[in-house]
């Protein structure tokens, strides 16, 4: 069984299953992807909640709306500026492309709509990951920071190395399966928070198992 396999096992067996990614809509999913750059989870629930208070959390409404009061709507998720200009670009594409559809842009092929995504100013590969995933249900592994985290530790690939070789591995070693990439990703998150912190605490982790021989024997020596 490829290591992979077994570290999603193993994962799966101790959090169970995720539930991930919170959101009504796959209109809130793609909305959530872009405010939780550089921002927790948290923060981005209380901006979407102004959105919904203000009946404003759809594409026509965000559109029609100036840009400054969108800014005022999605303050709690940090650097709302930038933001607001990044989520009215991605509402522009949405609706100049697609209507405003988010189910008309789920009927274009993947790839071609990764490459239009990542063309709109603000969305990078995991954003634009995130949207297709979560929102769109498209079979696409999203890298991010707990994941490269989690597997650089492990001995399974250097920290530094691009996003595009991440995701490569997760692609050439697994079924494209978009239920099992919607987990995986969600237990990388779960692992990264609860275990796998700056500070690691091993002891309890699930996939103590997988550290290389140096950090085990760090860890025998502190114990």
């Amino acid at each position: 069984m490829d290591k992979l396999e077994i570290i999603y096992k193993k994962l799966y067996r101790a959090f169970g299953p995720q539930h991930w990614w919170p959101g009504d809509t796959p209109f809130e999913v793609a909305v959530g992807a872009i405010l939780t750059q550089n921002t927790n989870w948290g923060n981005v629930e209380k901006a979407i909640g102004n959105l919904k208070s203000a009946r404003a959390l759809t594409a026509r409404k965000i559109h029609e709306m100036p840009v400054n009061e969108l800014a005022r709507l999605i303050r709690p998720a940090g650097y709302f500026n930038v933001k607001a200009k990044r989520l009215k670009a991605f509402i522009d594409f949405l609706m100049n492309g697609y209507n405003g559809s988010m189910e008309k842009m789920r009927k274009e092929d993947m790839q071609t709509l990764r490459e239009r995504l990542l063309s709109v100013n603000g969305i990078g590969s995991e954003t634009a990951d995130s949207i297709l995933l979560y929102a769109l249900d498209k079979p696409v592994f999203v890298i991010d920071a707990y994941t490269k985290r989690v597997l650089s530790r492990h001995d399974i690939m250097e920290h530094h190395r691009s996003y595009d070789d991440f995701q490569g591995i997760f692609h050439s070693s697994l079924k494209l399966d978009l239920k099992l990439f919607n987990e995986y990703h969600a237990l990388f998150v779960r692992v990264g928070k609860t275990f796998c912190r700056p500070r690691p605490e091993c002891e309890k982790c699930p996939l103590s198992i997988f550290l290389p021989p140096a950090a085990q024997a760090l860890r025998a020596r502190a114990d």
